[in-house]
C-alpha cells in the first residue's frame, strides 16, 4: 500500500509511525524498532515524511532524503500544541501531522555531517571548558578553608595555587596536597586539549570564505564565526530578513499586546544559547574597547 505522509515520533529505540493518505487521514500506525524502521521504507511509496527537530532527527532525515524521500523537519516547541489530550507517542505522531498543515511554521533545514561534526566539537570545548572552571573552584574552596586568598582570574588562580602547593611551609595539609597537585595537572592537561581544538577551529576557518567574512565584524571572533557557520551551514538566503535571523537567535524582544496596547519586554532567548552566548560576550568585548578607546582619546566609528 502506497502512503502520501507518515509521521515520525523519534525515540532511541522505538519509533511512532502515524501515516495519512492524500487528504491527511489517518489510515495506519505502527510502533517499530530501529530495525524495523530501517526496513519500513524500503516496500512503502512515501512522498513526505514529517520528524520533529529533535535528537538523530538529522542523521535520520539524510537517510530519507538518500532514498529520494522528502523531509519536513518541524521546531519540537511547536507541536506541543497540537497534542489532544494526553500525552502519548502515537498522539505526538498525529499532532505532527496536523502542525504540517500549519503555513506559518517554517521547518528546519536539515543539517549536514559537517554541520554537525562542528557543532560537536564546539560542545566538546564547552564541556572541557565547564570542566576546568569547576576544578579551578574547587582548589579555590579548599585554599579558603586552609585560610589561603587566591587571586581573581583563573590563569592568576591557577598560578597562585601552584606556588602554594610547592611552597612546604603553606597551611596546605600534606594529606590533600598531592591530590590537589592531581587537579592542577587535570587543568593543564584541559588546557592543552583546549589550545589543540582551537587550533583545528583556526585551520577551518582558514578554509571557510563565510568564517573569513564574519571574522570581519567588530565582536565576532574565531569561536562565533565557527558557530554561526556550523549552525546556517555559512547560508542564511533563507531568512527573510535580518530581524527574522534576530528573531532565530532570540534576541528580539518578547511582545505582550492587546488592542492598542503594545508592550515589548526582555529577549525572547529562543533558539540557540549558546551562539547567543557567544555574541553577548562578542557585544561586551566591543563595548570594552570602546570605552578604552574613549578613556585613550582615540577616535570611535559609529559602531
Amino acid at each position: 500500500m502506497d502512503a502520501t505522509t507518515v509521521a515520525v515520533d523519534l525515540a532511541k529505540s522505538v519509533f511512532q509511525l502515524a501515516v495519512a493518505d492524500s487528504s491527511w487521514r489517518v489510515t495506519e500506525s505502527h510502533r517499530l524498532t530501529r530495525n524495523q524502521f530501517e526496513h519500513w521504507f524500503a516496500n512503502r511509496t512515501v512522498s513526505l515524511v514529517i520528524m520533529e527537530a529533535c535528537g538523530s532527527a538529522h542523521h535520520w532525515a539524510r537517510w530519507l532524503n538518500s532514498l529520494g524521500i522528502e523531509v519536513r523537519l518541524l521546531p519540537a516547541a511547536y507541536i506541543r500544541a497540537y497534542v489532544r489530550r494526553n500525552k502519548t507517542d502515537a498522539a505526538d505522531a498525529r499532532a505532527l501531522l496536523e502542525a504540517a498543515r500549519a503555513a506559518d511554521i517554517d521547518p528546519v533545514r536539515v543539517k549536514s555531517v559537517e554541520q554537525q561534526a562542528l557543532q560537536g566539537l564546539h560542545r566538546i570545548r564547552s564541556l572541557w571548558m565547564s570542566t576546568r572552571t569547576s576544578r579551578i573552584n574547587a582548589l579555590r574552596g579548599f585554599c579558603r578553608e586552609f585560610g589561603l586568598s587566591i587571586p581573581q582570574g583563573a590563569r592568576t588562580g591557577v598560578e597562585a595555587i601552584s606556588r602554594v602547593l610547592a611552597d612546604p611551609r603553606s597551611p596546605v595539609p600534606v594529606l590533600i596536597r598531592e591530590t590537589m597537585r592531581l587537579l592542577i595537572e587535570e587543568i593543564r592537561l584541559l588546557e592543552q586539549r583546549v589550545a589543540q581544538l582551537e587550533r583545528e577551529f583556526t585551520g577551518l576557518a582558514r578554509h571557510s570564505p563565510a568564517c573569513t567574512q564574519l571574522m570581519s565584524v567588530p565582536g565576532i571572533g574565531l569561536l562565533t564565526a565557527t558557530a554561526m557557520v556550523a549552525a546556517t551551514g555559512g547560508d542564511v538566503t533563507h531568512f527573510r530578513d535580518a530581524r527574522h535571523f534576530a528573531s532565530w537567535f532570540g534576541l528580539t524582544p518578547k511582545e505582550y499586546s492587546s488592542g492598542s496596547a503594545r508592550k515589548l519586554g526582555r529577549i525572547s532567548k529562543r533558539g540557540d544559547r549558546y551562539l547567543r552566548m557567544l555574541l553577548t560576550h562578542g557585544a561586551r568585548a566591543v563595548l570594552r574597547a570602546a570605552a578604552l578607546a574613549r578613556d585613550a582619546s582615540r577616535p570611535l566609528d559609529g559602531l
